[in-house]
């Protein structure tokens, strides 16, 4: 709940996380929510010339990429746990329970 805000905009992640419901791959793609949307056919062939062309990289450049792409657009720890503590306590509610029990 920390983060998605911050990368699909607050509407969308109310009707994301509200909603509950499943969403497409375009739709996905054209929120924001997920990089790319592949029909299943192009899937393997983009992620094995995706990881065969990072796996030229020198690892500790591609390590300090993420750690520095990381921190300037993740939320601090506090707020992710703060959401997983909400999440839980939800989810332990009787009439949660209850809906999953269905």
């Amino acid at each position: 709940m920390a983060r998605l805000p911050r990368l699909i905009g607050r509407g969308r992640a109310l009707e994301v996380l509200l909603g509950s419901d499943d969403i497409r791959g375009d739709l996905a793609e054209s929120y924001g929510y997920v990089n790319r949307s592949l029909p299943d056919a192009e899937l393997d062939a983009f992620v094995d010339t995706f990881a065969s062309r990072i796996a030229l990289f020198d690892r500790l450049a591609i390590g300090d990429t993420k750690r520095l792409v990381n921190a300037a657009s993740l939320p601090p720890d506090v707020e992710v746990d703060a959401g997983w503590q909400g999440c839980m306590a939800s989810i332990a509610r009787p009439a949660a329970q209850k809906k999953s029990k269905r």
